[in-house]
C-alpha cells in the first residue's frame, strides 16, 4: 500500500503512549496479525469458538501487563481495538474477561473476593463472564429482572434464565445478576459453571460475532454460598459502575472494528483494477475512505478523552453512555461504507468486509442499545427522564 497512514493512525494517538506501553500495545498488535487474523474468517463461519488462542494469550500476560500495572486507560482501549481489528469475536472474549466479568469483582466484591479470583483471571487460568440480560428483558432489565435470589442458610438459591451470555457454555465463572424478592434489589453472585442447576445451551443461527459461544443459560435452584455473594453488589445502581466500565471498553471496540474495516477497504481498492486503473485513484471511493477515516478519528478522539478522565477518575456514566453510542453510530457507517467499497465481494466472508459488517450490529446493540444510551445523555443534559 502506497498510502502514508498504514496503521490507520492518521491523528497519530499513540504517540501519547509511553515506550514502554507503545511496546505492550506493538506486541499485542502483531500477536494480532498473526495468531487471530488468520483463522478469524474460518471460525466465523463455522460458529466455533478458537480454544487453542487461550493459551497464547496466557503467555502474553495482556490482562496483567494493561491492567495490573498502572498502566494509562488509553493503553487498554488501544489493546481492545486492535485485537477487535482483527476479530470482534475475539475482542469480545477479551473484552468480556478483562471488562465485565473482572470489572465485576474488581468493583463490587470484597477485599477477600478479589485476593480469591482476580490473579486468575487476569492471567485466564480461569475464565467468567456477566449474566444480566433475560430472555423477556434487556434495556429494561432494571426493572424487569425474574431471575431471583433466595437467601438460605449458608448461601442463596437462584431460579430463573439469562440470555446472550457470551461463551458461558465454556466458561468457569458466570457473574449472576438477580432480584431479592426480600427486598425486591438486584444483587450479584459468582456462579461456579459446574454448579447443580446451572446449563447453558448455544444459540444458534446469529448474524453477528458468530465465534462468540452466545448461550441461554437456565439457573434452577443453583445455590451459590455466602462467600460467593459479590459484597458490594447489593442494588442495580451498584451494578451500574460495571456498566459505566463496560460502555468505555465497547466504545473502543468500535474503534477497532473501525480500523479493521479500514484495512480491508485500502487493500481492496488498491489491488482491484475497473476500466484500467486501480479504484482507490476514482474519487467516488476515496470520498468514501475519507469518510471512514475521518469518523475513526472522531471515535478516537472521543475515546481518548474519556480514557483522560478515567485515568483522572472524572468520568461519569453519561459521558461513556454518549462514548458507546456516538462511536458505534459512526462505525455502523463506516462500515456500510465498506460493504459499498467492495461491492459484491463484500458480501463474501473471505473478503472479510462482510464478517466485520455484521459483526458491527452486536457493538451497536450490546451494553445499552444506541436509544437506551442517547436517553441516558439526554437525561443528563436537560434533567428529565424520557425512561423510567
Amino acid at each position: 500500500m502506497a498510502g502514508r497512514y498504514p496503521q490507520g493512525d492518521f491523528f497519530d494517538f499513540e504517540s501519547e503512549l509511553p515506550q514502554e506501553e507503545k511496546q505492550i500495545l506493538y506486541k499485542v498488535r502483531e500477536w494480532a496479525r498473526e495468531s487471530v487474523l488468520p483463522i478469524a474468517v474460518d471460525y466465523w463461519n463455522r460458529e466455533e469458538f478458537p480454544h487453542e488462542l487461550i493459551p497464547e494469550i496466557q503467555d502474553l500476560n495482556i490482562i496483567s501487563l494493561v491492567r495490573g500495572q498502572g498502566r494509562s486507560r488509553l493503553l487498554a482501549g488501544l489493546v481492545a481495538a486492535e485485537i477487535h481489528r482483527a476479530d470482534g469475536s475475539v475482542g469480545t472474549f477479551f473484552s468480556g474477561q478483562d471488562g465485565l466479568f473482572t470489572g465485576s469483582i474488581e468493583l463490587l466484591g470484597s477485599e477477600e473476593q478479589k485476593e480469591r479470583w482476580l490473579n486468575d483471571l487476569y492471567a485466564v487460568r480461569k475464565t467468567g463472564v456477566l449474566a444480566i440480560t433475560e430472555p423477556e428483558a434487556g434495556s429494561d432489565v432494571a426493572q424487569g429482572m425474574r431471575t431471583t435470589a433466595k437467601k438460605v442458610d449458608g448461601g442463596w438459591v437462584l431460579n430463573g434464565a439469562k440470555r446472550w451470555i457470551g461463551n458461558a457454555t465454556f466458561s468457569d465463572y458466570v457473574a449472576v445478576y438477580a432480584r431479592d424478592p426480600e427486598d425486591e434489589q438486584v444483587k450479584g453472585f459468582i456462579v461456579d459453571t459446574s454448579s447443580e442447576g446451572y446449563s447453558a445451551t448455544l444459540m444458534k443461527n446469529r448474524i453477528a460475532i458468530r465465534a462468540v459461544q452466545n448461550a441461554d443459560i437456565v439457573l434452577d435452584n443453583v445455590f451459590v454460598p455466602d462467600d460467593c455473594k459479590l459484597e458490594h453488589a447489593n442494588s442495580f445502581k451498584d451494578l451500574n459502575k460495571v456498566f459505566k466500565s463496560a460502555r468505555s471498553t465497547v466504545g473502543w471496540q468500535a474503534v477497532g472494528t473501525q480500523m479493521g474495516a479500514l484495512d480491508v477497504a485500502l487493500d481492496y481498492v488498491d489491488k482491484r483494477k475497473q476500466f484500467g486503473k486501480k479504484i482507490s485513484s476514482f474519487q467516488l471511493n476515496q470520498n468514501k475512505l475519507a469518510t471512514i477515516q475521518g469518523n475513526l478519528v472522531a471515535s478516537e478522539s472521543m475515546m481518548a478523552q474519556l480514557a483522560r478522565m478515567e485515568d483522572r477518575g472524572s468520568a461519569r456514566n453519561e459521558q461513556s453512555a454518549l462514548a458507546k453510542a456516538f462511536t458505534s453510530k459512526l462505525m455502523r457507517e463506516s462500515v456500510a461504507l465498506g460493504r459499498e467499497l467492495l461491492g459484491g465481494n463484500g458480501l463474501m466472508t473471505e473478503y472479510r468486509m462482510a464478517k466485520i459488517f455484521n459483526d458491527a450490529e452486536a457493538i451497536y446493540s450490546y451494553e445499552g442499545s444506541y436509544d437506551i444510551n442517547q436517553l441516558v445523555t439526554g437525561r443528563a443534559i436537560t434533567g428529565e427522564s424520557a425512561f423510567v
